[in-house]
């Protein structure tokens, strides 16, 4: 296990802090995700961005949408458009799964991190539904009594 990745092998280059924040989550899947080379070099350089990103099942295939991957500045003409479309890789009865889950109302693929892993790009998606206001006000209220808990605690 490498102490500075947490991970055997595993780096994170793009985390979506909010969408914990934002979402109850239910399930992870990690998930290999298609890619150029232009692409693989700037997300080296952790030039990516997936806020407001989202997983759609499209004819039996997982696509992520809106995931902003910044241009290789060397890239030249090999550079694409940095919010197209890109699939995803998982087993065919993981796509099943992921498409029964997010057919019901109010459930949503979401993307939590992007990381390599023994040099492959892998997205870590959850299957996840948005959160009340009253929901994020609790969460707050906890986290609140949890510290002053710490603190009566740390000052006995």
């Amino acid at each position: 296990m490498c102490p500075a990745t947490g991970d055997a092998g595993r780096k994170v280059i793009v985390a979506n802090r909010r969408a914990r924040w934002e979402y109850h989550i239910f399930e992870t899947y990690e998930a290999g995700i298609e890619l150029v080379g232009s692409e693989v070099k700037s997300l080296r350089q952790g030039k990516g961005n997936l806020r407001d990103s989202y997983g759609v099942v499209e004819s039996g295939e997982v696509f992520l949408h809106n995931m902003h991957i910044s241009p290789y500045e060397q890239g030249g003409v090999f550079n694409l458009d940095p919010y197209r479309k890109r699939k995803l890789l998982l087993h065919k009865r993981e796509i099943k799964r992921l498409f029964g889950l997010i057919s019901r109302k109010g459930y949503t693929l979401v993307p939590l991190s992007m990381y390599f892993k023994r040099g492959r790009a892998k997205v870590e998606m959850a299957v996840a539904r948005g959160k009340k206001l009253y929901d994020r006000r609790d969460n707050i209220q906890k986290r609140e009594m949890e510290r002053d808990i710490e603190r009566a605690l740390r000052n006995k």
